[in-house]
């Protein structure tokens, strides 16, 4: 048969209909993922129509997988950082959800303690155990959406569950009808996704769920869980491990539309950020992420990538604040007394600052030639040098400028004379064996000594 699509105006044809298929042996794909190797990337170079969403935002997981590879944090960090989300996420909401444990008094405290702000986003969700009770408990907590893990690779449902597909099809859909009956909306979490039979399993649960969903009148979400880190962002690249094959397939084979889908990655092969670019290219409408990108083993797709990957594809922050990025940065590293890598973009100490003399050269005509963007207006973090043996005569230089914000008649040149002595003193550092970058206070005792008229131009 073939019909009219109206979103896409062409006629389609509307004959691939996929059911379950149980079938008695687990499907590994052993030959994309032979444990004693790399995983392997298949291509079968079958490509799918890129087709965004007319909306897309993020959603955070900072007190759900966040915490599941760190201290937890306390309810006044909850409250600050989720603070700091709100203020982000700007006017329109583009941070929409905030995602909580419901296992602990701390956690039902700072869930308490974010819905006393009254903001409409982000709104507050929560992950729970799959059990009357605890929808519920969700429900007595005043919230409206809940996630719901239903893990749907054989890897899962085979040994972890010691189930059939079939078995495991109906012990989902129970569970999901029991959250909807209590009055949850349910966001099922597919867990790896990118290594499920995808037209055997994961097709045919989504039609289960969109059936229900028509029935009941409830939304429910798909958050597509990339638990391992396998997905791939290559055109052409052959399911299960296609980003844009899985975001197609549910909304095309599944009908599910955009805003019910989400996606969740993990770091593990360093696609964190380019996967979750590319689900919402595809159409999904949300990605889930956390601040830093912390969580399971190499951590979640940052959530301050994606606020930056978000005006890089749309072409505006749409009111999100940029400049908190910053802020949460700061708090991280000065309150909660987490390291942050110091090359880490957009949020490292030294993402935007140069050790070489020439770049530092480029820098002090034009800062723009060696600067991402400006930095100091959407970061609140002005473009910077380290001072080492390569830095030379402008590299100093625009450490002054910079540092002591010195402005137009007050900049100093690379040719002025005190930093002809500086340079000799760094010079003097490394011939005497030092290997190590000279850091900002160190410096500024030296000005202070050799060069202390400098102090007045700040006055």
């Amino acid at each position: 048969m073939i019909e009219f699509n109206k979103k896409t105006n062409t006629l389609e044809q509307t004959q691939y209909k996929y059911s379950l298929q149980d079938v008695a042996e687990p499907n590994l794909y052993r030959e994309i993922f032979n444990y004693d190797e790399i995983p392997k990337c298949a291509f079968n170079h079958r490509k799918v129509p890129m087709f965004p969403a007319d909306e897309i935002w993020i959603t955070d997981t900072t007190f759900r997988d966040g915490q599941q590879s760190r201290a937890p944090y306390t309810v006044e960090q909850v409250l600050h950082l989720f603070d700091l989300l709100h203020k982000l996420s700007g006017p329109n909401g583009i941070i929409k959800q905030c995602e909580f444990f419901l296992y602990s008094d701390r956690d039902k405290e700072a869930v308490y303690k974010c819905q006393e702000r009254g903001y409409k986003y982000p709104e507050v969700t929560s992950w729970i155990r799959a059990t009357k009770n605890d929808f519920q408990l969700a429900k007595d907590m005043g919230l409206k959406e809940s996630g719901i893990l239903v893990s749907c690779s054989d890897y899962h449902i085979f040994k972890k569950l010691n189930m059939t597909r079939k078995q495991a099809l109906d012990h989902y859909m129970g569970i999901i009808k029991s959250a909807i009956e209590v009055g949850i909306k349910p966001r099922c979490h597919f867990e790896d996704i990118t290594r499920a039979d995808f037209y055997g399993f994961v097709v045919p649960f989504a039609l289960e769920l969109r059936r229900l969903s028509e029935e009941s009148g409830v939304p429910i979400k798909i958050r597509a869980c990339d638990t391992l880190g396998y997905g791939v962002a290559y055109p052409g690249a052959a399911l299960p491990r296609s980003v844009p094959g899985i975001i197609y397939g549910l909304r095309h084979h599944a009908g599910f539309p955009s805003e019910l889908i989400e996606w969740h990655g993990h770091n593990d092969f360093y696609k964190a950020v380019s996967n979750s670019a590319v689900a919402w290219l595809y159409g999904a409408s949300s990605v889930n992420c956390s601040l830093l990108g912390i969580g399971e083993r190499t951590g979640n797709t940052p959530l301050e990538a994606m606020v930056i990957e978000y005006a890089q594809i749309r072409g505006t922050t749409d009111g999100m604040d940029t400049t908190v990025i910053t802020e949460i940065a700061d708090y991280y590293e000065k309150e909660i007394g987490y390291h942050i890598p110091s090359r880490t973009p957009f949020v490292g100490r030294n993402f935007n600052v140069t050790q070489a003399g020439i770049h530092a050269d480029g820098l002090l005509k034009n800062e723009e030639i060696y600067n991402i963007f400006d930095t100091a207006k959407l970061l609140n973090r002005p473009v910077g040098v380290a001072i080492n043996q390569t830095s030379g005569l402008a590299g100093i230089a625009h450490w002054i400028n910079s540092y002591f914000g010195l402005d137009g008649s007050k900049r100093i040149d690379k040719r002025d004379e005190r930093v002809v002595k500086i340079k000799d003193w760094v010079d003097e550092q490394y011939k005497d064996g030092r290997v190590t970058a000279i850091g900002d206070n160190e410096l500024e005792e030296v000005i202070r000594k050799m060069a202390p008229e400098i102090f007045d131009l700040v006055l």
